[in-house]
């Protein structure tokens, strides 16, 4: 297969791409952007691939998206490019309105003509799959309640809202024009090559540095954590195997509350890095308890039964093994961190030489 894959630069879509070049026969037709999140270092393990090809594209030029899809000729699309930072969008809501709802509306014309042009057996074979959230569900209240692929959709954020948006027009192209989609939902995701903007990779470079590892609120917000090399493989099974119009939760198994998470990375690093920055005596004194986020979800948790039952996946990673991996990473690879962190990479093209 020719894998046409959105955002392919990013944190979940690199692990994609890294996936189906080191794991599979299939090629990959990366589009991105090149947001800030966006890195080809990320991909340097695989770049000189002959089934591995980059095109810096924005999905909300219909032209661009008309030019490659007649280029590459894909048999399949996965939808990853978004804007993905609650913070951001409470900060700053238009970029999440351009990028995950009109940016989908634009790739889904895009696809729509693309699709429609395709001879018999290639236009049956052909699939679109779009990566979304459980952030679209809102809150849950119980504790022992799981999001399930019937649940309500009730979003908090700017961010979610987008997204939901994004999963209503994705089905409405189904219902309506007849193309062939799937839908992900996926709890928290987090690993290797992850955007130090986000709570793990955050508070481990904070605290290697000497700097507050700052919670909201009381820190008890729950979340259910998804190594993401285990989300890049269910997601391939959903693209290759996954049955039209259906939707797919993929969830790690593993509900933390976030103190538990910045303890336990705390604790990780007085084992793999017990020399501290100067003034440090333990890491946990460096947490910080910090002002709520505003309408902060309390608790997400997915029900992934059904992505184990009928497509056989389910995560290999318990939270105690992935995170390990995670903190080992970020410790093995400055290199990487650190150009993120000064902004060396922005705006540039990586990984060609």
């Amino acid at each position: 297969m020719k894998i046409l894959v959105t955002g392919g630069a990013g944190f979940i879509g690199s692990a994609v791409v890294r996936h189906i070049i080191q794991n599979t026969q299939d090629s990959v037709i990366n589009v991105d952007k090149l947001t800030y999140a966006g890195n080809l270092e990320s991909l340097t393990d695989i770049v000189q691939n002959k089934r591995y090809a980059f095109v810096e594209a924005d999905i909300c030029n219909r032209g661009a998206m008309n030019d490659i899809f007649a280029t590459y000729q894909p048999d399949a699309v996965m939808h990853l490019a978004a804007e993905s930072h609650v913070d951001r969008s409470i900060d700053g809501p238009a970029a999440f309105i351009e990028t995950n709802i009109i940016g989908t509306y634009t790739l889904l014309e895009a696809v729509r003509q693309y699709w429609n042009a395709l001879d018999g057996n290639k236009k049956a074979a052909f699939r679109f799959h779009h990566i979304s959230t459980d952030e679209v569900y809102g809150d849950l209240e119980d504790t022992t309640d799981l999001f399930t692929e019937e649940s309500a959709y009730e979003p908090s954020s700017p961010y979610s809202a987008s997204k939901a948006s994004s999963d209503h027009l994705v089905r409405a192209w189904l219902r309506t024009y007849g193309l062939p989609t799937i839908v992900t939902n996926c709890s928290n995701n987090y690993g290797p090559f992850h955007f130090p903007e986000k709570l793990i990779p955050l508070m481990i470079l904070n605290a290697l540095d000497g700097k507050a590892l700052p919670v909201y609120g009381d820190g008890m917000q729950v979340r259910d954590w998804l190594f993401v090399e285990d989300h890049a493989r269910a997601l391939y099974k959903v693209v290759t195997q996954g049955v039209i119009g259906e939707t797919y939760n993929i969830g790690g198994h593993n509900e933390k509350a976030n103190i538990e998470v910045v303890k336990t990375i705390c604790l990780l690093l007085e084992e793999l890095r017990p020399n501290k920055p100067e003034g440090v005596a333990q890491y946990q004194d460096l947490i910080t308890y910090v002002k709520d986020r505003p309408g902060h979800d309390v608790r997400y948790a997915i029900d992934a039964a059904k992505i184990e039952r009928e497509l056989g996946w389910k995560p290999e990673e318990t939270f105690e093994s992935g995170i390990r991996k995670t903190v080992r990473w970020y410790l093995d690879n400055q290199e990487w961190w650190s150009r993120v962190q000064d902004g060396s990479y922005s705006c540039e093209r990586l990984g060609t030489n």
